[in-house]
């Protein structure tokens, strides 16, 4: 399969067709995906259809190395994790995939990124290795080829002072920064912005307490002088992601499709309007499993879009029951 196609998608038709592909390669490369294929019974030459597809629990990722290729690894992106916790490892042998996947996905829905200078307040990431939100955003960085654009960490005065400058001077800019920082930030200096996206990843890292979407967007608008807050949907083993451009509802780029399961019966695909299990078709992952059963709950909408709508309880132990081969 060439690897460019992957990115040219036209339609749904073209997308189950190239998903029914990219599964039967998968399901005979990735020991991991195979093996658990072979516990449910299935055979492979019956999957005609999406949502006859099995759906990997991610949770794979942190006990087997999930790999559908024989290339060698030059990149190995780790999760961020708390003391104790096992890490998501994710097996990177095409890196030039994974930049194509963030570049042309963040291009569907803002333009490119050399119209904006790039802000990151992503303070958690940069303080662990393997991250592979900072791989992207650092790349988006230096493409955005602005003098201002960067990462800061605990420079809080001088972040203030090239928001409200490039706001003042009516440039795009993009503030990108996980939850608890940007809600540090507000707290400390009160905005009024007018030229700037602020797209909220990630949650609270166990340093504040959680929020509900709704209230911590709330905050946010009222501390930044904006009327939506964005937000970004990806995760250590995935290679693209989703965006919201206000009130959680999120898009896809045309590689990549969410689902939802029933959390009783994981094998069964919901309609959408129905609450459940997240599911992500992400064909940009052809090197590992394009198709990963999450630990997110969700909803999605007849438009294509979809909602997250939280987290399973437990949800490191809970889930697959055939972990163990």
């Amino acid at each position: 399969m060439k690897r460019n196609s992957l990115f040219n998608l036209q339609n749904s038709i073209n997308f189950e067709k190239i998903s029914i592909e990219i599964f039967q390669l998968q399901a005979k490369k990735c020991t991991v995906y195979k093996e658990f294929i072979n516990h449910l019974k299935l055979n492979i030459n019956d999957v005609k259809s999406i949502n006859q597809i099995p759906f990997l629990p991610i949770q794979f990722f942190k006990s087997h190395k999930v790999i559908a290729s024989n290339l060698p690894i030059h990149q190995v992106f780790l999760s961020s994790g708390t003391t104790g916790k096992t890490q998501s490892k994710h097996y990177i042998s095409e890196l030039d995939i994974y930049e194509k996947s963030f570049l042309k996905g963040f291009e569907c829905f803002y333009g490119s990124i050399e119209n904006y200078t790039v802000l990151a307040l992503l303070p958690s990431y940069l303080e662990q290795e393997g991250s592979s939100l900072i791989y992207m955003v650092n790349d988006l960085i230096n493409k955005s080829k602005k003098p201002k654009s960067g990462f800061y960490l605990n420079n809080l005065d001088e972040l203030r002072e090239n928001l409200i400058a490039l706001d003042k001077n009516n440039q795009k800019v993009l503030l990108i920064g996980v939850s608890y920082a940007l809600l540090d930030l507000v707290e400390k200096f009160n905005f009024k912005l007018k030229n700037v996206i602020i797209m909220e990843t990630g949650g609270m890292k166990g340093r504040r307490k959680e929020l509900i979407r709704e209230e911590l967007h709330q905050v946010l608008c009222n501390g930044f002088g904006v009327k939506k807050i964005h937000s970004e949907y990806g995760m250590t083993e995935l290679l693209s992601q989703a965006y919201s451009k206000g009130d959680g509802i999120f898009n896809c780029p045309p590689w990549m499709k969410v689902l939802t399961r029933d959390t009783e019966d994981t094998l069964t695909i919901l309609p959408e309007g129905k609450s459940g299990g997240i599911n992500v078709i992400d064909l940009a992952n052809i090197n590992s499993c394009s198709f990963i059963a999450t630990q997110d709950l969700g909803k999605t909408y007849t438009n294509g879009t979809f909602e997250v709508l939280g987290r399973f309880d437990d949800s490191d132990i809970r889930g697959c029951n055939l972990m163990i081969f």
